[in-house]
């Protein structure tokens, strides 16, 4: 079968069969078109262990991309085996392909100290300083992705202290909010003019864009004194460590931050037990440190 065909099939079935966005459905078509044309591939039977192999060396020697990113072109590769096995097509097993050994995830974090200086820094009172305080506390009450938080409404009910929100692969999940981030977002809205149903606008009335806020939330840092790089991310991994190392069940925060696997959020109970294990070592012990004698 032509390759080209092939893959129409495929994203037409993860788009309409699975229910995937527009922009995973996308960077399947990207990864896979960069494979055939980095591979040669002109038909299902040219893609094989050796073609297979010569990609990703490939990509690991000229590209330079991490091993993380590489796994997303073999990630849409097995994907796309797999569709072609179960529509009868004879192809390289999606088994035969092996995605490459990564180590542990790595979290982008802020100590608890920058986090409340970022949350307790009030610039001027503007309209827009008080519409990106609503942001920054908004962010950190609910753990929301950046993508969710632009799509909120003017109209949003806080009433409840929670509202219902659609995340990644269309699934729908609950967030909370603090008293703080409730009285950030009612001081905005009762400040505003303009008649855009957007929750959050840029300054001709508009909706922001992710882009806006992540340019938002790195200016509150830099506000705050902070150099390192600071996102709507981060604020969303600070959102699950606090409540891991406050004790909360990792099942819950799974929920809270809309995770698909508990593999996804276990990430961060290894950030929370580094903290942990910083302090025990830092402050365990019956001998001042200084005066500790030597190790046993």
């Amino acid at each position: 079968m032509n390759f080209a065909q092939a893959k129409q099939r495929f994203l037409e079935h993860i788009e309409l069969g699975l229910g995937r966005s527009v922009r995973t459905v996308e960077n399947y078509d990207r990864y896979l078109t960069y494979f055939a044309h980095t591979a040669d591939i002109k038909n299902i039977a040219d893609i094989t262990i050796p073609a297979v192999h010569q990609f990703r060396l490939r990509i690991s020697r000229e590209k330079g991309i991490k091993k993380v990113t590489q796994n997303y072109y073999l990630v849409a590769l097995r994907m796309f085996l797999k569709f072609l096995e179960s529509q009868g097509e004879v192809c390289l097993s999606p088994s035969s392909i092996d995605l490459a050994k990564t180590g542990m995830r790595e979290i982008d974090v802020i100590t608890t100290s920058e986090l409340k200086r970022i949350l307790d820094t009030q610039p001027k009172e503007s309209l827009n300083d008080i519409r990106d305080t609503a942001i920054i506390q908004t962010l950190f009450s609910t753990g929301m992705r950046v993508s969710e938080l632009v799509s909120l409404q003017r109209d949003l009910d806080l009433r409840e202290k929670e509202v219902t929100v659609r995340g990644k692969g269309e699934k729908v999940r609950t967030v909370f909010f603090s008293d703080i981030a409730i009285q950030a977002i009612r001081d905005y809205r009762s400040r505003r003019q303009d008649m855009e149903q957007a929750l959050f606008v840029g300054k001709k009335g508009t909706s922001l864009t992710t882009r806006s806020v992540e340019r938002i939330v790195a200016k509150r840092a830099r506000q705050a004194g902070i150099a390192k790089k600071v996102t709507p991310h981060v604020l969303r991994h600070m959102f699950a460590t606090t409540l891991l190392s406050n004790g909360a069940d990792i099942r819950a925060v799974q929920e809270m931050l809309g995770h698909a696997h508990i593999a996804t959020t276990q990430i961060y109970t290894h950030v929370s037990n580094k903290r942990l294990r910083d302090m025990h070592r830092s402050f365990h012990g019956l001998q001042n440190p200084k005066t500790r004698g030597p190790e046993i």
